[in-house]
């Protein structure tokens, strides 16, 4: 929660203008087309860069927004401790992707703090994970009334719903 009001008092310092909200009236559960292969290509090159600040053992975490043309941008960049789970996202963030360093399941994939965020949030999630190459990434989402995640490829072909 600390790191979403730090960083927000930053943005409020920037001059530079916030990006419009999107014409939609409401986020998608599933991710469109165009923001899962901007994740599956932008975000991952973030994976293996090193997170500054204070926390020794943080993800990464992006919001993707849409700017004013309608394509996904990265909104908000910022690092997060690994153990805690996500606060709600601001407004106007059609999804979030978590960059994590290790898997803390025993199988890799989403944990079930990812799935709970997803739950309560009913926006799309994806986890990429940065302890191999090339990143396995996963998208979680609220699909027919159910939490269910599904692998992504590397230009953002996607594999079956699992639960």
């Amino acid at each position: 929660m600390i790191a979403w009001l730090l960083f927000a008092a930053a943005l409020a310092a920037d001059p530079a203008p916030a990006p419009a909200p999107p014409t939609t009236a409401a986020v998608a559960p599933i991710a469109d087309t165009d923001v899962r292969e901007f994740v599956a290509i932008s975000a991952r090159k973030v994976a293996g860069r090193p997170v500054g600040g204070p926390i020794a053992s943080a993800d990464k975490v992006l919001l993707i927004a849409r700017d004013d043309k309608g394509f996904p941008v990265i909104a908000i960049s910022t690092g997060f401790p690994a153990r805690q789970s996500l606060p709600a996202p601001p407004p106007n963030i059609v999804a979030v992707v978590r960059l994590r360093q290790r898997y803390d399941t025993p199988v890799p994939g989403p944990s079930a703090s990812d799935l709970a965020f997803v739950t309560a949030h009913r926006l799309p999630l994806f986890v990429i994970g940065e302890w191999l190459r090339p990143a396995p990434m996963w998208e979680v989402a609220w699909v027919d009334d159910a939490v269910r995640f599904r692998s992504i490829g590397d230009v953002g072909e996607i594999g079956p719903w699992q639960d």
